[in-house]
Order: structure tokens, then C-alpha cells, then sequence
């Protein structure tokens, strides 16, 4: 089954070059990356020819992921659509609401990215969460994905949010924080600092946009940064001045 893609960002551009390796996977881009798309293994082609692939996989960040949809479901019959946000109550209902009945739906998660998996997914996580799809389609998707290696956890959208919201979100809560206070590698350090050095790093590459979109898409974040903010108040207060 051909793949189309809907755009070409870092993740987009990571997913083409693995999903390349066994499939055809034909890829939109508005920003005219063709050569890159090549360099990929990738096919260059119209949103129109993308749409007509059994598998579509809109790559674009979340927050304009219900317009992107909205434009696409004129375009789409009996394929299935397929998501990659990192957040999944949010992404399953537009799908659900702006999709044609007869368009499958499946949400994803891969838990890797660029920076994580550049040469390789295995042993790399993603989550599934079944919406709309034969289980026999189903099936042969977990298969596949289990034979690239990747670990495969299949959970409820509410689910997925409420730990996303503690491991990812988190994370990258910590890591922006870490930015803002200009934290470096230093001479004198400790194994510690250079841990959170890691967190840094990890989130550093990813943009702004997708740290907001997390934050604001996720509706269990707010409550997880509060209740971190509040246990570093408090610890503080506790030490004085």
C-alpha cells in the first residue's frame, strides 16, 4: 500500500526516509522541497496525488492539523488517515468530526524523533490509538511496525494524554526552563548537570511552535506544570533565604 505524506519538517522528512525503505511514499510540501523530498527516497507530488494513497499521514504541526483536514476531506474516499501528534484526545476528535464516514482513522504517536532516532526506530516507541479500522488493516500495520523494531503500546487517547502530559510535556517544560537560565556545559560539573544538560539538548531543536501546540492541545499539561511549579515553591520557601 503507497504512502502519501503531507509535509516535509524534520518529522516529516525522518518518517519518508524510513517508510521509504518498504513502501513508495509520495510526499506534498508547500514550500517546494522537491530535491529534498528526492534526497529521501521520497516522491515529490501534488496534495490531490497524496490523497489518493491508501495510507495518508498529514505531517503538520497540531495546531494546523484541523485546517489541513478540513482542506484534504473532499480529497479523500475509503484510505486511511493516519495522525502523528503528540497529543491524541484533541487530533481523534477532528478526525472524527471533519473526516468522511468512509475514510479509516488511525492515531499515532511516535515517541522518537530527528534527534532521537536518526539511523534507526528500533527499540524507538509508538503508541496506537484504534479509532476507525478493519481489524485486518490494523493488524498488518502493528505487524509492520513491530518487524522495523519499534515497540509498539496500544492505549486510549485519554490515556495517552494524562502520561504524555508527565513524561514529554514535562520534559520539554524543563528543558525550555533550562534555555531560559541559560544553562551550559561547564568545566566543574556533575553527572546530575549533565543529565539536565541531555533534557536541554533534547528539546532545544524542536520549535516553538511544537512546545505551544503540546501545552495548549493537552488538556492535562496545565495541571502538571502547576503542580510542579507549586513543589519547587515549596522546597524553596523550605530552604529561605
Amino acid at each position: 500500500m503507497d504512502i502519501g505524506i503531507i509535509g516535509f519538517g524534520r518529522f516529516g522528512k525522518l518518517i519518508t526516509k524510513y517508510l521509504s525503505e518498504d513502501k513508495k511514499v509520495y510526499v506534498f510540501s508547500r514550500s517546494g522541497k522537491d530535491e529534498e523530498i528526492r534526497k529521501s527516497n521520497g516522491i515529490p507530488a501534488s496534495l490531490e496525488d497524496v490523497c489518493k494513497k491508501g495510507i495518508v499521514i498529514p505531517c503538520v504541526p497540531i495546531s494546523e492539523l484541523e485546517s489541513t483536514l478540513k482542506k484534504i476531506k473532499g480529497m479523500l474516499k475509503d484510505n486511511l488517515v493516519v495522525d502523528v501528534c503528540s497529543v491524541k484526545e484533541y487530533p481523534v476528535a477532528a478526525m472524527k468530526k471533519i473526516l468522511p464516514e468512509k475514510t479509516g482513522i488511525l492515531a499515532t504517536h511516535p515517541i522518537f524523533g530527528p534527534d532521537s532516532a536518526p539511523e534507526t526506530v528500533k527499540g524507538k516507541k509508538i503508541v496506537l490509538c484504534r479509532v476507525r479500522i478493519q481489524d485486518d488493516k490494523y493488524k498488518k500495520i502493528k505487524s509492520y511496525l513491530e518487524k522495523k523494531g519499534l515497540v509498539v503500546i496500544e492505549s486510549a487517547p485519554e490515556k495517552h494524554d494524562k502520561e504524555i502530559a508527565r513524561t514529554l510535556i514535562l520534559t520539554h517544560f524543563i528543558g525550555r526552563g533550562l534555555i531560559g537560565l541559560g544553562a551550559k556545559n561547564l568545566n566543574i560539573d556533575t553527572e546530575g548537570y549533565k543529565r539536565l544538560m541531555n533534557v536541554l539538548e533534547t528539546v532545544q531543536n524542536d520549535t516553538e511552535q511544537l512546545f505551544e501546540d503540546m501545552n495548549r492541545y493537552n488538556k492535562y499539561s496545565k495541571e502538571i506544570r502547576n503542580s510542579f511549579m507549586k513543589s519547587l515553591t515549596k522546597i524553596d520557601r523550605r530552604l529561605g533565604k
